[in-house]
């Protein structure tokens, strides 16, 4: 059986958190035309991790970044009004947080990866951009 320090995803989560100063973050693949399924989590509480084992398309910030094949970030999740965050979401210990698409040789998404931040913060284009193309090197 595979440990979370063995598996790739979990790994790669595990040095994106750390390296971009995160402290929390999933990691969502395309698993079916209009799905994602969580394969990679670090500090998500287990009541959130339920609730985000699948995630259609356009639902929370993961659904919504596969929807729209765009970032989607919030700079404070805990009172975020605009929709695109899940109820459940505010569970985890953080403040700001992206969902950023992943994708194919076609560009197609075939995943999301989210990270979340301690403090409250806007991201500019810049970072948003540098998160993206960190998350690109996705091991899937």
């Amino acid at each position: 059986m595979t440990t979370p320090a063995q598996d790739p995803v979990q790994a790669f989560l595990e040095t994106f958190i750390r390296s971009n100063q995160g402290i929390a973050g999933t990691v969502h693949r395309r698993s079916a035309a209009d799905d994602l399924e969580l394969i990679a989590s670090l500090n998500i509480p287990p009541p959130v991790l339920t609730i985000v084992a699948r995630v259609p398309r356009g639902k929370g910030m993961a659904g919504l970044a596969f929807e729209r094949n765009a970032f989607i970030s919030t700079c404070n999740i805990k009172t975020d009004t605009t929709g695109q965050v899940r109820p459940g979401a505010r569970a985890v210990d953080a403040q700001a947080a992206v969902a950023l698409p992943v994708h194919d040789g076609q560009g197609q998404v075939r995943a999301v990866v989210g990270i979340a931040f301690r403090e409250e913060k806007i991201l500019s284009d810049d970072n948003l951009a540098a998160l993206g193309r960190a998350a690109e090197a996705l091991p899937i």
